[in-house]
């Protein structure tokens, strides 16, 4: 049997609530739509191919076709390799959506070959971080108005193994490492999620509480890219040999769910969790000029401007 623990045991209902999961038609992302759709709540599958998503939704709901009180699934296009389409996405939300309680930035590529964003950046900085970073400060001021609120980045353990280089944020000047440049994006996610809390706090909102995770290591598609970068039959040996020790999406989904519903954790915020419990993450992700840093250097980045996510006010929805 695996060798972990870790499962959201709450109840709750979300009931007249509403979901954002991103990068959500397979893996544990697909776990967690499945488990707020039996909550109740109106989930919103923000994805790259609609087809797939449409397909991870048809079988959610045959899967369901038997339970009362599940709520409602809804498909947006949102590839976050295109700060273009994740504006267009929150504008759309922005325009539909009346409240947003919970946002899962869940959506994630692994050691990937080197390659670049739409925007120019490191596929696996720009794609992990950068765009969930965007994403997060547009939707902010609709989130605002929806508290109680949880705001749920999914990070990796993989955060501990190297540094951030932020004068090579896209290394133009150093040789490109798949594993490091994976690890730089989840640090960030880390980073980012410590230091929205503080700013939040700096801001006096209330009601909106962020958190952090390692997931475990699953079996999904996301070391898709391992036969590429390290050698042909690479992610098959990897596969075998960790296969005792790989959780199913379905497990792996178990600190997402928890972080967004269980009452347990709903008075923390800008924690790091792995197995359902709040644990501490690497010591650089604890460090608050770091924080602020990166944070300076992602607004700068994705173009905010004079934008203020923290004193925007909430635009409302188009009456149609």
């Amino acid at each position: 049997m695996p060798l972990f623990s870790g499962r959201c045991y709450s109840t709750a209902k979300l009931v007249g609530k509403t979901a954002i999961v991103t990068g959500c038609n397979t893996g544990i992302g697909k776990e967690t739509v499945l488990d707020f759709y039996k909550r109740g709540a109106k989930v919103i599958m923000a994805c790259r191919s609609t087809e797939k998503a449409e397909a991870a939704k048809n079988e959610i709901e045959q899967r369901c076709k038997d339970l009362t009180e599940k709520g409602d699934i809804v498909i947006e296009k949102c590839d976050l390799s295109s700060l273009k389409s994740v504006r267009e996405f929150s504008k759309k939300i922005l325009d539909t959506e009346p409240q947003i309680n919970i946002l899962v930035n869940n959506a994630g590529v692994m050691m990937c070959p080197k390659g670049f964003t739409e925007d120019g950046f490191e596929t696996q900085f720009g794609t992990n971080h950068l765009a969930h970073f965007l994403l997060t400060m547009l939707l902010l001021p609709r989130i605002k108005s929806s508290t109680p609120a949880r705001i749920v980045t999914v990070s990796s353990k993989a955060h501990t193994r190297y540094d951030i280089n932020f004068d090579d944020l896209n290394y133009e000047k150093r040789q490109y490492s798949a594993a490091e440049a994976y690890s730089q994006s989840k640090l960030a996610n880390v980073l980012f999620s410590r230091e929205l809390a503080n700013k939040l706090k700096e801001n006096n909102i209330d009601g909106i509480n962020t958190y952090s995770l390692h997931p475990g290591v699953i079996r999904t598609e996301l070391g898709r890219h391992l036969d590429k970068v390290l050698f042909k039959g690479s992610r098959r040996m990897i596969g075998f040999v960790l296969y005792p020790f790989m959780k199913s999406p379905e497990q792996g989904a178990q600190t997402s769910i928890y972080c967004s519903v269980d009452e347990k954790c709903a008075n923390e915020t800008g924690l790091y969790y792995s197995d359902c419990v709040a644990t501490n993450p690497d010591r650089k992700a604890l460090n608050d000029e770091y924080a602020k840093k990166l944070w300076e250097k992602s607004a700068e980045l994705v173009k905010l401007g004079d934008y203020n996510p923290f004193t925007a006010t909430d635009p409302g929805v188009i009456k149609n």
